[in-house]
């Protein structure tokens, strides 16, 4: 890592004369442009076939694109065939446009042109590169030249635009490596463009500005973007797009800061993918507008169906720290984070809020049709609030906070020796092995309590240690007159605390749940006990708490 210096940029990039993008707010959403036919496909190391690229098509119209790219259909027979088999088959809806590549070289455009008859709205998309490594290195050609390029691609569209009337036609203009072109350069060539389409078309043009390198923090494209707009040609009448490449990790944030800057609309793919290290990820800047209250104008709300479409048709995986659509993103390993997450829930669902405010999760998962089952997830790492929050929105058991601690403790024993997450049917398993209805040593067989003179009667047959018994005694209830039952086995104990609640299974049937502490020693011991009858669940959760002793 000794040769940093070498990658110092070759010239130094202009300001906008008073950078006003770090006040703004995004307020609305842009034009969304899909590249996931064109730039997203010609990155796949298994490209689409024509069945994949249709069903994808389909799906980026459902979900609410306007604009989508569709390929390169004179460098490709499949492309060709593609936006062929949209326009014949009628696949396009009338308020979508697509959008094909091409470059300034008349055979391509000429071929372009009759791939697009018929079609209702068309976008001619038009690049060539001019940095100056590519103008040097690559074509060898002069600054005037290049420019030229450009110039003769935008004379060739409007020839072809006289021949084919029927089509409402735009014009869209890359300077392809914008970034690591001389600022006042592109601008210029850019200019040169307009000037030569100013009047031809009824629309407006699209300049496209491409980080098609990323080679800056997000602030200097910025800059860049912002620079362009107070310096080119006829600005209220051009529609000004980015495009940004992911190359350092940066592409959201330099469309979002672009947004600011001045672009109306933003080119990208689903999920990022591109060349390299991929594209600006469309999904994950729409969701950013969401999540700050602006309509993305994008329907992301069955984010697993966006995800299972994704994967199908690229071949691709979506990482599983994905923003949104990722399988860990609404899910919590922390034992701090998963406490404050339960309580969040539970104060969403007890104050009854109209909005959302739970810790740690900025989204609410419902909003993308996920649920919140996965939210926590349990291993070493994991806290008594995550536990708890499984065994009562999974499977009923309101666990008392007092409680909560040991069970804490006993699942991370559990967990550290699993070596592994656990699964919500493993995490009950564990706790009703620990904590419920435990019968190894002292098993209640038949009991029967009467009430005389005031006082609780209680008869009962028990087994302890194999050896069955029958006993009886009194007390002030069924409860008293058992552990004083007990207290004659030699169990010598208090009850601490004691709580009874209801788990409803389903409309039939409601099992009586008791949660009891108590103090054996210097032991304190939790546990519970479930029956349909209430007095035989208390019974079973002291029974419970006394085999856990035993251990």
């Amino acid at each position: 890592m000794k040769n940093y210096e070498s990658y110092k940029k070759l010239y130094d990039w202009k300001k906008p004369s008073k950078r006003q993008w770090a006040d703004k707010e995004i307020v609305k959403a842009p034009i969304w442009c899909s590249v996931d036919l064109r730039d997203g496909n010609q990155a796949l190391a298994n490209p689409m076939n024509l069945e994949e690229k249709i069903s994808f098509f389909e799906y980026l119209v459902s979900i609410g694109f306007k604009e989508i790219e569709i390929g390169f259909p004179a460098a490709s027979d499949t492309e060709y065939k593609f936006t062929r088999y949209l326009i014949e088959n009628n696949k396009i809806p009338d308020d979508v446009t697509i959008q094909v590549l091409t470059q300034a070289r008349e055979e391509i455009i000429k071929k372009t042109f009759e791939a697009l008859k018929g079609c209702k709205n068309a976008i001619l998309h038009l690049y060539n590169s001019t940095s100056k490594v590519q103008r040097d290195v690559v074509f060898r050609k002069s600054k005037e030249e290049i420019k030229q390029i450009a110039v003769n691609g935008v004379k060739m569209f409007c020839k072809y635009v006289e021949q084919y009337p029927e089509t409402n036609w735009h014009f869209e203009y890359s300077p392809e490596s914008f970034t690591n072109t001389e600022i006042d350069y592109a601008i210029e060539v850019v200019n040169e463009v307009l000037k030569e389409l100013d009047g031809k078309i009824k629309t407006k043009p699209i300049i496209n500005l491409p980080s098609t390198v990323e080679c800056s923090m997000p602030n200097v494209f910025a800059d860049q973007i912002e620079y362009v707009c107070e310096n080119i040609y006829n600005r209220e009448n051009v529609v000004i797009s980015v495009h940004a490449h992911n190359d350092r990790g940066c592409a959201v944030a330099s469309s979002e800061m672009g947004i600011l800057a001045g672009a109306d609309r933003v080119e990208g793919t689903l999920f990022g993918n591109g060349e390299r290290t991929g594209n600006a990820d469309i999904l994950n800047i729409a969701m950013n507008m969401y999540v700050i209250g602006v309509d993305p104008k994008l329907d992301f709300s069955h984010i697993n169906k966006t995800k299972q479409i994704y994967e199908k048709s690229t071949k691709m995986k979506v990482s599983p720290r994905h923003p949104y659509a990722g399988e860990l993103v609404f899910t919590a390993f922390s034992g701090s984070h998963q406490d404050a997450i339960s309580k969040g829930l539970k104060s969403i669902e007890e104050n009854d809020k109209d909005y959302w405010e739970v810790p740690y999760l900025p989204i609410n998962p419902k909003d993308l049709n996920r649920q919140y089952e996965p939210i926590i997830r349990i291993n070493s790492q994991s806290g008594k609030g995550g536990i708890a929050f499984i065994l009562e929105s999974k499977f009923g058991y309101k666990i008392p906070k007092m409680m909560q601690k040991q069970i804490g403790s006993y699942f991370k024993k559990v967990s550290d020796s699993a070596k592994r997450e656990l699964s919500d049917d493993e995490i009950y398993e564990y706790f009703s092995k620990e904590f419920l209805n435990r019968k190894e040593k002292i098993k209640i067989e038949e009991y029967d309590i009467k009430n005389v003179n005031g006082s609780t009667s209680l008869d009962i047959i028990y087994t302890i240690n194999g050896t069955k018994k029958a006993s009886k005694n009194s007390g002030n209830g069924p409860i008293n007159a058992f552990v004083n039952i007990l207290k004659e086995e030699g169990y010598n104990f208090e009850i601490k605390d004691y709580i009874q609640e209801s788990l409803n299974e389903n409309s039939d049937k409601s099992q009586a749940i008791s949660y009891m502490d108590i103090k054996y020693g210097d032991k304190e011991i939790w546990a519970v006990g479930q029956d349909m009858d209430v007095v035989k669940s208390s019974f079973n959760s002291i029974v419970s708490a006394l085999n856990r002793i035993e251990d």
